[in-house]
């Protein structure tokens, strides 16, 4: 990480799941500093009883004022911009709200970054950008405009604006994955909103993989995309279920405010423009200006040939693959798999009703799974 050598890093909405992966990513490294911007004070305080590292330091605000965000700019060389409110019901609901954090807010960093002279600022957007039809995925998609718009006014020489897209980012605060293993632990049934649906899987190493490599590869206006596999939710739910020894029911309770059958990552339109890095794909911004006349001169007759990426299209993961991935969480680390097999088989039988025999050997191969 030779470019962040004694460089400073701003990271908005720096306490959650993201914040957190990125900063454990670059600890060990030879950071100068990392700044975490957020306006949960309990959650800084977390933090900061965890690492126990000079290297971090604590600004507590709000991406919507923006004498608060420009305070912690000073004197930061890169950002990562992860504040957002990202539940999709909580901004149906209250779509103002959404406006107000993942546009107005962005526009309120971007356009701090830019009066610092920030080298690069990398903002993140999701799937649900993609072809909206919900709340969230509209105040991202006008938040990549946004950023888009703003590194198109920018000369060669200051801030570089880039953008990541990414799919569901397994495990992360507010996902399902968790909210299976709540369910589980308290013996209720798995509550799917459709089985047929369709999710792309990111573990949140892979997201911060994403991070790193626009830092180092992105030019102005470029948004990034990992190509990722997706699962239905009934094969994710069953991973779980199979992972915790869980014979919990699987309850279909139907599709909520906003959801799709499936997620896409890259449209029809930014497919014919996209550059295909291997494990990435490329978008580069759309630069053209007001003259009219080029939409219609350059316009590009290859889009009925192109199709979108999606988690329909994708490769589809199979229970046995998706456990595989599982296992890569903390969730699911294998300590946590015996002891939670250990005393589902404690539960399950009576001890005080066996031989001497019996007993021991039950206990001897509880031994075993536990060594």
């Amino acid at each position: 990480m030779s470019m962040f050598k004694d460089k400073v890093l701003l990271i908005t909405g720096g306490t959650g799941s993201f914040g957190n992966a990125v900063l454990k990513r670059f600890l060990d490294t030879d950071i100068g500093e990392i700044r975490i911007f957020s306006r949960d004070e309990k959650k800084q305080e977390d933090m900061r009883i965890k690492y126990k590292n000079d290297k971090i330091k604590f600004y507590i605000g709000n991406v919507r004022d923006y004498r608060s965000i420009e305070d912690a700019m000073d004197g930061v060389d890169y950002v990562f911009h992860a504040a957002a409110l990202k539940q999709v019901p909580s901004c149906e609901f209250f779509p103002v709200e959404a406006v107000k954090t993942n546009i107005l807010g962005t526009d309120n960093v971007l356009e701090a970054a830019i009066n610092h002279n920030v080298k690069k600022v990398i903002v993140l957007s999701t799937d649900k950008a993609a072809y909206p039809i919900n709340a969230m995925g509209m105040s991202k998609a006008m938040m990549e405009k946004v950023a888009v718009a703003k590194g198109r006014n920018l000369k060669e020489g200051q801030t570089v604006i880039c953008r990541t897209r990414y799919g569901n980012v397994m495990a992360s605060r507010g996902s399902v994955i968790p909210l299976f293993c709540e369910q589980i632990e308290n013996g209720l049934p798995l509550t799917i909103t459709n089985g047929d649906m369709t999710r792309f899987m990111m573990t949140l190493e892979d997201a911060v993989d994403l991070v790193l490599y626009a830092f180092e590869h992105g030019e102005q206006g470029d948004l990034f995309v990992q190509k990722a596999p997706a699962a239905t939710i009934n094969v994710l739910a069953q991973a779980v279920k199979e992972l915790k020894h869980s014979d919990s029911p699987i309850n279909c309770i139907g599709t909520r405010h906003g959801e799709k059958l499936y997620e896409v990552l890259v449209t029809k339109e930014e497919m014919v423009n996209a550059e295909d890095l291997g494990d990435y794909y490329r978008v580069p911004a759309d630069n053209r200006n007001l003259n009219y006349q080029k939409y219609v001169d350059q316009g590009n007759a290859d889009l009925e040939h192109i199709e979108e990426y999606n988690s329909h299209n994708t490769k589809r993961l199979t229970v046995e693959q998706m456990k595989k991935l599982l296992l890569k969480l903390d969730l699911f680390n294998e300590e946590e798999l015996v002891k939670n097999e250990v005393e589902k088989e404690l539960k399950d039988v009576d001890i005080n009703s066996m031989t001497p025999v019996e007993a021991l050997n039950f206990l001897n191969d509880l031994k075993k799974k536990v060594d």
